[in-house]
């Protein structure tokens, strides 16, 4: 068999094809070296629903699954792979690596292994091969927004599935914004009594609503883990805050307005205070966020924060006077600051959106939204980096142009070719501004993806190409959709409605969903 039929996403480092094939049968046993358990656990869990496998425990198992620290080549998320006709060895520097090795046994089987119910007369047999493999970028992900579509745990659980198979290993969830407050925060319960429901979502008439409790969020957090996905919460600030300020409008520039939880799209005027009870709320509400959430980093927004409210309020002018700047629209940095060496000091990394480069504060890892030129200068000044220039990785919209293609954001098309020309760290950057560059991510904003199936169909297969961005060293254009063509049956096995390459879409008709 030629290595161009093993159709592995994202590819492989190296991928070499030997002779034979190995059979998983009811007789296959594991051999786990110590602190290889959890990954063993997770094959199990993965293949047990189609293929029945119990996989039990044994001193001379054809599956061995080893730890080498002295592999230090390997990273800490690369893996080497050698399947023949009589054993499977998978072996890694450190824990992560078998995880993602796990991902590349399931891909190896025949498609059938992902179903998530009892599939007969399938051989359960893998193609003999030797792989070294190991990422090119450390942060590879996918944000999820479930401020604007509130989406149940379950699903969230199946979402950290889809993107640990394609060896992404972040999950950024976008828990509050002007349209619904999604986390409880157990010093303001308004958040969720009264800022999780909307009356109506954009004119429609629609309620929606829902939130997470403590536990669903603590259990995200595990069942990511268990799949070497680290989740990053995402708690908008100073802007993008209706929903809270609907709950404590002392928190806003105004205490004596009633605002309700925003029912329109697009970015609302109303932002939070610079005074010090805004700033109190914040820190309280990150602390418990830290206590649910172990990520190093912490998304704290930051965009798309208009300064209208603070250059009329006399409080707000005051405030920019007493800090020494020059006036109300440097508010904005300076508040961001606070933020930033208030995470710092509790051990954290602060995240934000980062929108011309070079004004969020320097602690802050920032994520370019609206350009990648704004990733290069961000770079140059010295900040980490996840590259998400919008034109790249922002997935809520069309990937075609078609008719009958589903409510989307409105503007031209981002097409799969596109996603897969994306360079998190193009060529003709200089070095020093290149190694700044953690990775990328792709954004999923759902104003216009109100269910799983909206969510899905446009994530796939864009996510398909940016993961393989993300990382594997570039492929030929060919190369990808080759492999592409394989992939596409695996995901329909797991019931991905993903975008058709040459029929139109069929999708579940466009409504709202209403959540408890």
């Amino acid at each position: 068999m030629p290595a161009a039929d093993v159709s592995l996403l994202p590819a492989p480092g190296r991928l070499v094809v030997l002779p034979g094939r190995f059979t998983f049968d009811g007789r296959t046993t594991v051999t786990p070296a110590p602190g290889a358990e959890a990954a063993v656990a997770l094959l199990r869990e993965l293949l047990a629903p189609a293929t029945g496998l119990s996989l039990p425990t044994a001193a001379d198992g054809q599956i061995a699954f080893t730890l080498d620290p002295t592999l230090t080549a390997l990273g800490r998320e690369g893996y080497g792979l050698r399947v023949t006709p009589d054993a499977v060895h998978l072996h890694a520097a450190g824990p992560t690596g078998l995880l993602r090795g796990v991902q590349t046994l399931r891909q190896l089987l025949p498609p059938a292994a992902l179903a998530d119910s009892p599939v007969r007369g399938v051989a359960w047999t893998l193609p003999c091969v030797r792989i070294t493999d190991g990422p090119r970028h450390a942060w590879r992900g996918a944000m999820l927004d479930v401020a604007r579509h509130f989406q149940p745990a379950s699903y969230i659980r199946r979402f950290i599935d889809l993107l640990a198979l394609h060896k992404l290993n972040t999950l950024h969830l976008h828990l509050t914004d002007d349209q619904g407050w999604r986390m409880p925060v157990a010093a303001y319960p308004g958040l969720t009594e009264i800022g999780a429901r909307r009356a109506e979502t954009a004119g429609d008439g629609i309620p929606h609503g829902g939130s997470y409790t403590r536990a669903e969020l603590r259990g995200l957090v595990a069942h990511a883990a268990a799949r070497g996905v680290t989740v990053v919460p995402e708690i908008d600030m100073p802007g993008h805050v209706r929903a809270a300020l609907a709950a404590y409008p002392e928190l806003g520039n105004d205490p004596d307005r009633r605002l309700d939880v925003w029912t329109e799209w697009g970015v609302s005027e109303q932002v939070l205070g610079v005074h010090d009870r805004a700033l109190d709320f914040c820190r309280t509400v990150l602390d418990e966020v830290m206590d649910t959430f172990p990520s190093p980093y912490l998304h704290v927004g930051g965009d798309e924060c208009p300064t209208i409210e603070w250059a009329a309020h006399p409080d707000a002018r005051r405030r920019a006077r007493e800090q020494g700047l020059a006036g109300p629209e440097q508010l904005h940095g300076w508040f961001m600051g606070q933020i930033g060496e208030f995470l710092v000091r509790r051990g954290r990394k602060p995240l934000g959106w980062c929108e011309d480069g070079v004004t969020l504060p320097r602690s802050f890892t920032v994520l370019p939204w609206r350009d990648a030129a704004d990733g290069l200068a961000a770079a140059r000044r010295g900040h980490e980096v996840v590259m998400a220039p919008h034109r790249s990785t922002y997935f809520d919209y069309r990937e075609s142009g078609r008719r009958t293609e589903p409510p989307a954001q409105p503007g031209p098309p981002i097409g799969l070719d596109t996603v897969h020309a994306f360079r998190p760290a193009p060529a003709d950057w200089e070095p020093e501004a290149a190694a700044q560059v953690l990775g990328t991510q792709a954004q999923l904003w759902t104003e216009y993806l109100p269910t799983p199936a909206h969510i899905e169909y446009r994530a796939f297969p864009r996510l398909c190409a940016l993961a393989e961005n993300a990382w594997s060293a570039p492929r030929p254009w060919p190369d990808f959709t080759h492999r592409l063509r394989h992939h596409r049956v695996r995901l329909h096995a797991l019931g991905v409605p993903l975008h058709p390459p040459h029929r139109e879409p069929r999708l579940p008709a466009l409504r709202e969903e209403t959540h408890p």
